[in-house]
């Protein structure tokens, strides 16, 4: 039998080196290698050939008849829609989120509502006592659901006391407070989070129990813990949003039961976590008269429109004052590529100007097709003439100054039109929709001609 052997595992990356460094050299981190026992590896296994021995498996053909897997109504639609209509028995799911965002809220409002419909729910924190789960429900009106709670931080008493009859449901809050007996170290190492994602996970297999676990967040907003993690679930869900601002986004980062292109929006109210059916009555702001510096634009979640408002604001200075550019909910790069284009082909400079821009509500967009709407809301700030209320705007800019096609135009025409816009400034290639026109421009120089009224 080879000897045991130490090894130091990163706990922000899950990195092994055979010994301790002050930083890791995967991520960079400091102070974060932890020793831990490695596997011992018998000699005669390392040498010898696995050819032979083992058991036959069974191949089928990629034309075989597949089944769609069944699935649970939550009863809470935006969830199902983001998971892809419903949660599939035996699957394992990860949500996570930072403190605070309502990831609690979410599932015991699941749970609740799975429990009122005669589903068999349990519910174990690992953060909280029971009690003080029991208080939080009582809060969010939802003390008389029978859902079955406890708090406990061992896998292995879970999992006992799961094996005398397994639930539909089983959420863990969280999993970087279990441990297992059979892994040395504290609860939250990187090898302790691994064995007890594993062993639930193999529960959710054998059992058909549906697990949901709740995973903390690192300050770069990605689920603490090794990677391996997400790759042992079938579903990583992401629960974003500003503790400032009232709505939530719930997105699907990984699901090998759907698509990862939907999205559940929620609104945080005093009785919980409400359903959004109409996003962009969140990020519109209703005004009797149009301003100059705001424009609106479609955005896509997945397959969902949101219409949003981008607000910029222009500061000229004195001379030889330094300029400032500030973007909020916008890529602060792609913003210093707007202006430069402005400058460059239509002869508008904000070279002695202070620059702010910001998306409404809170709203986070990353779509090269809000170039234009960026882009108009400068123009109208810096001239202080305001864009139609009744317009929306959408294309990509290019660097020599064109507008290109965007993709999903007619989804985003037409949620616009039902929300009672009625006209759009697009791309030459866009056709009009039903309800609302279109008014093509082919480079950017025509659109700062338009709002200019040259």
């Amino acid at each position: 039998m080879a000897k045991a052997k130490s090894r130091y595992t990163c706990q922000a990356c899950g990195s092994v080196t055979p010994r301790w460094q002050g930083q890791c050299p995967d991520c960079a981190e400091w102070n974060t290698l932890v020793q831990e026992a490695a596997e011992v590896t018998s000699i005669f296994a390392a040498k010898h050939n696995l050819q032979g021995g083992g058991r036959k498996i069974e191949l089928v053909g990629l034309d075989a008849p597949a089944k769609l897997p069944e699935r649970i109504a939550s009863g809470v639609a935006e969830f199902d829609r983001a998971i892809g209509g419903g949660i599939v028995p035996g699957s394992a799911m990860l949500v996570g989120g930072d403190p605070g965002i309502g990831k609690s809220t979410l599932l015991l409002q699941i749970c609740a509502r799975l429990a009122s419909a005669g589903r068999d729910v349990v519910y174990v924190s690992g953060e909280e006592s029971a009690e003080q789960v029991r208080l939080r429900a009582l809060r969010l009106g939802l003390g008389g659901a029978p859902v079955r709670l406890a708090a406990a931080t061992s896998v292995r008493d879970v999992l006992t006391t799961m094996g005398e009859s397994a639930p539909d449901l089983l959420v863990i809050d969280s999993i970087q407070t279990m441990h297992s007996d059979l892994i040395e170290g504290a609860p939250g190492t990187v090898s302790q989070v691994r064995a007890s994602a594993q062993e639930l996970v193999r529960f959710a297999k054998e059992r058909g129990t549906a697990v949901i676990l709740v995973g903390h967040v690192t300050k770069d907003g990605s689920i603490a813990g090794p990677r391996v993690l997400e790759h042992m679930v079938d579903t990583v869900l992401s629960f974003e949003g500003e503790r400032s601002h009232q709505y939530r986004i719930l997105r699907a980062l990984k699901n090998r039961f759907g698509g990862t292109d939907e999205i559940g929006v929620f609104a945080m109210e005093g009785q919980g976590l409400a359903e959004v059916d109409n996003p962009s009555s969140l990020f519109l702001t209703r005004r009797d008269e149009p301003v100059s510096g705001a424009s609106i634009f479609p955005a896509i979640e997945g397959t969902r429109p949101v219409l949003v408002e981008i607000q910029a604001l222009v500061v000229r200075l004195a001379s030889g004052a330094t300029p400032r550019r500030a973007a909020v909910g916008w890529d602060s790069g792609r913003l210093a590529m707007i202006l430069a284009v402005l400058e460059a082909r239509c002869g508008i400079s904000f070279a002695t100007a202070e620059v702010y821009l910001n998306v409404a509500g809170g709203y986070r967009l990353s779509d090269p097709a809000a170039d234009l709407a960026v882009a108009a809301a400068l123009v109208s700030a810096l001239s202080e003439r305001p864009i139609p209320a009744e317009a929306i705007v959408l294309g990509e800019i290019a660097l020599s100054g064109e507008i290109r096609p965007v993709a999903h135009a007619p989804l985003r025409l037409k949620e616009a039109a039902k929300l009672g816009f009625e006209r759009a400034w697009v791309p030459k290639d866009v056709k009009p929709a039903d309800g609302i026109g279109a008014t093509h421009f082919a480079n950017l120089r025509a659109l700062v001609d338009q709002i200019l009224g040259r």
